[in-house]
């Protein structure tokens, strides 16, 4: 007769991996992860075309995740990720976090923002990728043109209306550090070591204020690590991901 599968096989059950993609982007700036750790578990992306706020694109990807599951985020999406588990902290067994930051977006910010927006409405994709992210935000080399390239395909995928409610979610997005603070599940803050927008020493200042946190800066990466080294990523997501866990 067959054995019940026990305690010991039930910690090797992986949990499902929920990928939140950032402003402008959608599955393909997962693929790398997709392929990595799709074999081992299941991979649910969790897109935030729709929603009015940081809020709201939490709730609604909340209500199709699995019971439990680990979140991985770029940018708003981890943002998204860090309000996931502030509203159901229960179901969020960890949490990856890729160039973001935790603080509101200033009036100047914000006033920028409004041009790349405006921009969007008029159909030139071009220029809000490469406004989103200059090249000085990127790691030097050859990859930069194609790290372009695939922000551009990505943002006419996603569209400019999609586009104008994420840009409006990030321009009226809540300071995060208390949620930060609160956060009780292992945590993993990775950065690029040439990003501009979001330098790693702002990464560092948000690790250090989570109680369970590793920081990780990502040498041949800039802004945008998912698609400028994602072997990197993810190599370093590996033993984030696959540390021992238990179900109860």
């Amino acid at each position: 007769m067959a054995q019940q599968p026990g305690l010991e096989q039930k910690e090797r059950i992986a949990e499902p991996l929920v990928l939140v993609p950032g402003l402008m982007s959608d599955a393909r700036i997962f693929s790398d992860q997709i392929v990595a750790f799709g074999g081992e578990r299941a991979v649910h992306l969790a897109p935030i075309c729709d929603g009015l706020s940081i809020g709201d694109m939490a709730r609604r990807v909340l209500e199709t995740a699995p019971a439990r599951f680990a979140v991985m985020g770029q940018g708003l999406g981890a943002l998204v990720a860090m309000d996931m588990l502030r509203i159901d902290p229960a179901r969020v067994t960890r949490i990856a976090m890729v160039t973001c930051s935790p603080l509101a977006e200033t009036p100047q910010e914000a006033a920028t923002r409004e041009d790349r927006i405006v921009s969007a409405k008029a159909g030139l994709f071009d220029q809000v990728a490469r406004a989103e992210v200059p090249d000085t935000a990127l790691a030097p080399g050859t990859n930069v043109a194609r790290v372009h390239r695939s922000l551009e395909l990505m943002l006419r995928t996603v569209g400019s209306e999609r586009f104008l409610r994420q840009s409006r979610a990030m321009q009226r997005r809540p300071d995060m550090q208390k949620v930060l603070r609160r956060m009780r599940a292992p945590a993993l803050v990775l950065s690029g070591a040439h990003d501009t927008i979001i330098p790693p020493r702002r990464h560092e200042f948000m690790a250090e204020l989570i109680p369970h946190a590793e920081y990780k800066v990502l040498e041949n990466a800039g802004h945008m690590p998912l698609l400028e080294s994602p072997a990197e990523v993810t190599a370093a997501l590996k033993p984030w991901l696959c540390a021992p866990f238990r179900l109860v």
